[in-house]
């Protein structure tokens, strides 16, 4: 079972059903799933096959790189299908677990603020290099999921750890949005912003992306270390500027940022030609999977998007309007891919955006005259919080908030939504690491 408090949530029909539909979701874009339907590797001819495209290794060598909260599994199951001895060495940055490879190195490393253990695996990967005197004839694999922004630090000269961790959590509480958040990080960092890719020219460089980001964007994946990027110094800035952070970041950061603009340092890369990337998986993989199982229960499904994003309120409420207006009349199992964002303020209390959207959820959606649920989970098992993947609420669940005293509303002003949660019971949805990443998935089940 992937959800692993799921007896305790599966208090209803209605329940059950949707934990099965959340399971079936994330099960389809676990890695090893997505790999092995997505790459294959003809030992006797050295070859491997990326969906419809092949590549002739020849005389060269294999190596692994990369970084994201689905590498580890990613690389176990890349040895699986190249064979552990047909790669030299590898190196690549995760978020935690135990994942038992045999050439390629996993290093745990800090997420959503970066670590020096993060920096640590960085450096090996950029010493495989130097050490194996990699060159053009030379094939270098890089594994990349949502989450590697922060699992793959390696910041600018001047920019010490804990600024870099500083500038990540202002953007993180801001409310911007993931691309302008990796706007900033690229221009901070000595390997985004296809400056990853570029290092090991002339070797060619494969990645195999796990897509956590609304409409695949390459270049805001993991902030594009195999990408050209299209922004700027000046466009960095202007994002600190937007959300009021010019002042509040630290020093050393918008210093740096301002030799930029004004030319004083190299921008990012704008082309690239070493680099040939894939997207593999992706958030309209887990829905596919969702929709179909919830066929198979004899409900009606409808996917309203995959690109869902903004003020995480905001959606939740105009979603329930959408559900209270008949918008969707015909179907029971509404689906929902994406990823929102919150604002917090400067005293918040503890949750994530999955847990306030299902918050503003249970109020907005109160008054539906049958039954209801609303489900809102991350792909990747972690809800800001690291122990908490998401939530579940139901049209029982203002009646236990009010009998038990609770003020829902002041809980969403305060952003405390966990808290909330966790007085009413049978809310948190409990997954642990899954080792992989496509964003957020978000069930609502109406009879």
């Amino acid at each position: 079972m992937i959800i692993k408090n799921r007896r305790d949530l599966a208090t209803s029909q209605l329940r059950e059903r949707a934990l099965q539909i959340i399971e079936a979701g994330i099960n389809r874009v676990l890695p090893s799933n997505i790999m092995s339907s997505a790459v294959s590797y003809d030992t006797a001819r050295r070859t491997i096959k990326i969906k419809n495209d092949t590549l002739a290794i020849a005389t060269g060598r294999i190596f692994v790189i990369g970084g994201g909260k689905a590498a580890g599994l990613m690389a176990k199951a890349l040895e699986a299908i190249i064979g552990a001895e047909n790669i030299v060495d590898g190196v690549v940055n995760c978020k935690g677990g135990s994942v038992k490879t045999h050439k390629i190195k996993t290093v745990t490393a800090g997420h959503p603020l970066p670590d020096q253990r993060g920096i640590v695996g960085v450096k090996e990967m950029l010493a495989l290099k130097r050490r194996y005197l990699i060159g053009e004839d030379d094939l270098v694999i890089c594994l990349i999921s949502g989450g590697g922004s922060a699992l793959m630090p390696c910041p600018v000269a001047g920019v010490i750890l804990r600024d870099k961790q500083k500038i990540t959590e202002l953007l993180l509480g801001s409310g911007a949005e993931i691309d302008e958040i990796n706007t900033v990080r690229k221009h901070l960092s000595q390997i985004k912003g296809g400056r990853l890719g570029s290092f090991y020219s002339p070797a060619t460089v494969i990645s195999l992306i796990l897509s956590d980001v609304i409409g695949n964007d390459l270049a805001t994946i993991a902030s594009g270390p195999t990408f050209p990027d299209r922004s700027t110094f000046s466009d960095a800035c202007n994002v600190l500027k937007r959300y009021g952070l010019l002042t509040k970041a630290p020093r050393s950061a918008t210093d740096f940022l301002a030799k930029g603009s004004r030319g004083e340092v190299a921008e990012t890369l704008k082309t690239l030609n070493n680099c040939h990337n894939y997207i593999i998986g992706d958030n309209g993989l887990a829905l596919e999977a969702m929709a179909d199982k919830a066929r198979e229960m004899g409900l009606k499904p409808y996917v309203i998007s995959a690109r869902q994003k903004g003020d995480a309120a905001a959606i939740a409420r105009l979603r329930a309007k959408e559900v209270l207006d008949d918008k969707y009349a015909g179907y029971n199992a509404l689906l929902i891919g994406g990823e929102t964002t919150v604002k917090l303020p400067a005293r918040a209390g503890k949750g994530g955006r999955n847990q306030h959207y299902a918050v503003v959820s249970m109020l907005a959606m109160a008054p539906y005259p049958g039954q209801w649920l609303v489900a809102s989970v991350g792909t990747d098992g972690s809800d800001f919080l690291p122990d908490v993947a998401g939530a579940v609420v139901d049209q029982d669940s203002p009646g236990i908030a009010q009998a038990r005293g609770i003020d829902v509303k002041a809980c969403i002003e305060s952003f405390d939504s966990n808290t909330l949660l966790d007085r009413i019971g049978n809310s948190l949805i409990i997954t642990g690491d899954t080792g992989t990443n496509v964003g957020d998935v978000i069930l609502y089940l109406i009879a």
